[in-house]
């Protein structure tokens, strides 16, 4: 009898052993599941940096939403028709005196002489691109230089965007009639302003008149 009880104790104990590697087997496996799941969705929510031919494609063929994440200044200079505009960047009017010194600074260099304006992340940037679109939503993002939507982007993929696209090296890389535009200039001149392009206009007279002067001289 005591054979047989201890028989039976034991293969309670190899039974109750066997249950919990089971268990922890199956554990296991729900954590890898989810640690795949999460690697999964980071390796979908990558973002896609294009060319501007790659990125007419996936607005005429994929359907993707152009984002322009300039500020208002370029954007109203150029942008693409049927877009979506929510600046990544806002022009800064704060009144504190700390604002008021690097505003004043600002204007007197990079303000007076490429024509930007002073200007402070967009405090409403991700709440206004939510409003606007889901997170499944196909989204090419553009700026002038390529810096601002590459930054756009990150911060949409961190808030759970899986389907980004952006344009490398910016709308100053779009040759003309590659999107169709609306403003004043075209797209890839759109970040040129200030004393810089006065400047270029300047230094073209000066060589024209130069040169005609040169000509004028060997020809005397």
């Amino acid at each position: 009898m005591t054979s047989v009880g201890f028989c039976t104790a034991l293969s309670h104990q190899r039974a109750s052993w066997a249950a919990i590697r089971v268990d922890h087997v199956r554990s296991s496996n729900r954590k890898s599941l989810k640690s795949f799941s999460k690697r999964h969705a980071m390796v979908r929510a990558e973002v896609n940096f294009v060319n501007a031919e790659e990125a007419k494609r996936l607005v005429a063929e994929e359907g993707y939403n152009i984002l322009d994440v300039r500020d208002k200044t370029q954007y109203d200079r150029a942008h693409i028709k049927a877009c979506y505009h929510v600046p990544l960047f806002v022009e800064n009017k704060d009144n504190d005196l700390s604002t008021i010194i690097k505003r004043t600074v600002h204007n007197n260099f990079s303000g007076l002489f490429f024509g930007l304006p002073f200007t402070k992340l967009n405090p409403d940037f991700v709440r206004s691109v939510k409003d606007q679109f889901p997170t499944g939503s196909k989204l090419l993002v553009v700026c002038q230089e390529g810096l601002r939507s590459a930054a756009a982007s990150n911060t949409l993929d961190q808030e759970g965007f899986q389907n980004l696209s952006c344009l490398t090296s910016g709308l100053q890389s779009v040759k003309p009639g590659t999107f169709d535009s609306i403003g004043s200039k075209e797209l890839q001149d759109a970040g040129k302003a200030g004393l810089v392009t006065v400047q270029g206009k300047i230094s073209a007279i000066l060589g024209t008149v130069l040169i005609c002067k040169s000509w004028d001289f060997f020809n005397c």
